[in-house]
Order: structure tokens, then C-alpha cells, then sequence
């Protein structure tokens, strides 16, 4: 396991760099003069515009710019500075970050509960009224895109009911966060549930199964140690890369709850060219996806006891 670990890290590096210099690349090829929006209509003479260029290193080549951010990062952990006001990308995330974690983890035990629990019920109760019923459920929420949903959720509940605010507060109390979790992790959930359903509704049929009700085992211990564990490896693999996708993907559900997080800290970044924010942004996100991948891998291990990493 040890060496399965170490060999995983390893390979982890050249993804790192490949991943981040092509964000780099991107990020900076997109179209607009960060240091001349800084300026605004007013604009700025040419001498004003080269010595700011100079300041912020963006008269720099592509190669120079990234050998730079990524010598600083590792070496420092520093991210430069926000172009439109000098202050530390850092010191940004650092505000940014806990926002979208909380609506994430919120998000997440939501699909992880309620996805699996109605998983569970659909593949158990194959092609019967409970099943069916899950399986129309489920296609109406992947159906809805997530901004509809949103509104929907927003009108009905905050300006109709008023059970809940139209914007969630500057506080972020975990409250105030349910209703934005639920629309993040809406689409999720009908995909988790989906899936367990599939692989249990399989799995019943598998011999595996029939042997161990031939051996009369409990029906408890039947699904809840072998038909479960063989159904949620697929499951655990899409929840591990969807804990990504709830950090980097939250774009559209915190602007329409007004959210400061990481979400409304990239379509800011975007609109004012902040080049070296989103780069940072997207960093982070890489990181926490290798990470989980790695974490996933390892779990494979504990869910099967047939799989073993040498």
C-alpha cells in the first residue's frame, strides 16, 4: 500500500504541472488589457500603462510569467497579488474557500443521503411502483437545468412562502445555506441514486448473491455486507471526482443567492480579467481533485477486499 501511495504521489506531479500551465495558458489567453480595465473609461497614458505592466510582471513572456507563479507557490505558497487592488490572492481564497466548503459539504451529505437512500430503495424494489417512481423523480431533476431550479426554489420559497431569504447574509450561517446546497446538489443526488439503483438492481442477480442466500445468512448481512459493498464502488467513484465538481461548480448557484464563494469569485475574476486569481482559483481546485482521486483509489481497498495495491 505504502509504495502504491508514494507511486500514486509521483504520478500526481507531472499531472499537477501539465494541468496548471494549460489553466495558465488560458487564463491568459483570454481577450481585454487587465491593466488597462484597472484604469476604467478615464484610460492612462502609455508610459503610466508599461510601468504597471512592469509592477505586476506581465511584460514578462508566457514562460517567464508561469516559471515565476510557480516557483512562488511552491516555494512561498503565494499566489502574487489581485491586479485591481494589490491585495494577496491568498488572503482572497483564504475568504472565498470556507464560503464554498460549507455550501459543498452541505451539498454533498445531501446527495450522499438522499441518493443512496433512494438508490437503495429503487434497486431493491425493481420495476415495481417505488422504483418507478424514483426513476421519474430523478429524470425530472437532471431534466431542470440548475439555474431554473434555482429561481424556482428562490421564488417559491423565499418570495412566495418566505420560509427562506432571497440572498444568503454576509454571516453564512449553515442555515441560510440548505436552500443554495439543495440546488447544488440536486443534479448529483439524481445521478447517485440512479446509479445504486443500477448496480444493486445487478448485483441481486449476480451468483455471488445467490450463494449467500443458499448458505442462509441473514437477508440483513446479505445486502448490507455483500450487496452493498460490490454496489458502491461505482458509487464512491463518481461521489469522489463530484466533490471536485461541487468546489469548482458552484458558479451559477451562489449568483443566484448572492453567495461570496469560490463560484462568484471565478465569474468576477472572469469579468475583470483577474488572470492571476483564477489561476490560483483553479489551482486549488486541481489540487483537491488529485487528492480525492487518490482517496478514492484507497477506498476501492476497503470497499472489496479483492483489490490490493502493491
Amino acid at each position: 500500500m505504502g509504495r502504491y501511495v508514494a507511486r500514486r504521489l509521483l504520478q500526481m506531479i507531472p499531472v499537477f504541472l501539465g494541468t496548471t500551465l494549460l489553466i495558465f495558458l488560458m487564463v491568459h489567453s483570454l481577450p481585454g488589457d487587465p491593466v488597462l480595465a484597472m484604469f476604467g473609461d478615464k484610460g492612462a497614458d502609455p508610459a503610466t500603462l508599461a510601468a504597471k505592466r512592469h509592477e505586476l510582471g506581465l511584460d514578462k513572456s508566457l514562460p517567464e510569467q508561469y516559471f515565476v507563479y510557480m516557483r512562488d507557490m511552491i516555494l512561498h505558497l503565494d499566489f502574487g497579488n489581485q491586479i485591481r487592488n494589490g491585495r494577496p490572492v491568498t488572503e482572497v481564497l483564504g475568504e472565498a474557500f470556507p464560503i464554498t466548503l460549507q455550501l459543498a459539504f452541505l451539498a454533498f451529505t445531501f446527495e450522499l443521503i438522499f441518493g443512496i437512500g433512494l438508490g437503495i430503495i429503487a434497486g431493491l424494489r425493481a420495476g415495481r411502483l417505488a422504483d418507478n417512481a424514483i426513476l421519474i423523480f430523478t429524470l425530472l431533476i437532471i431534466s431542470i437545468p440548475v439555474f431554473v431550479l434555482g429561481f424556482l426554489i428562490k421564488m417559491q420559497f423565499a418570495f412566495n412562502l418566505g420560509w427562506i431569504a432571497p440572498n444568503v447574509s454576509t454571516e453564512q450561517n449553515w442555515d441560510e445555506l440548505i436552500a443554495p446546497a439543495i440546488v447544488l446538489g440536486g443534479l448529483s443526488l439524481a445521478y447517485v441514486a440512479r446509479l445504486t439503483r443500477t448496480t444493486m438492481a445487478e448485483n441481486l442477480r449476480a451468483d455471488y448473491m445467490r450463494t449467500a442466500v443458499a448458505k442462509g445468512l441473514p437477508k440483513r448481512r446479505v445486502i448490507g455486507v455483500h450487496l452493498m459493498r460490490n454496489s458502491m464502488i461505482p458509487v464512491v467513484t463518481f461521489l469522489g471526482t463530484d466533490i471536485g465538481a461541487l468546489m469548482g461548480g458552484a458558479v451559477v448557484t451562489e449568483k443566484i443567492f448572492n453567495i461570496k464563494g469560490v463560484g462568484g469569485l471565478i465569474a468576477e475574476s472572469i469579468s475583470r480579467r483577474e488572470g492571476t486569481t483564477l489561476v490560483g482559483l483553479v489551482t486549488i481546485l486541481v489540487i483537491v481533485y488529485l487528492v480525492t482521486s487518490l482517496l478514492i483509489d484507497l477506498l476501492y481497498a476497503v470497499l472489496d477486499p479483492r483489490i490490493r495495491y502493491a
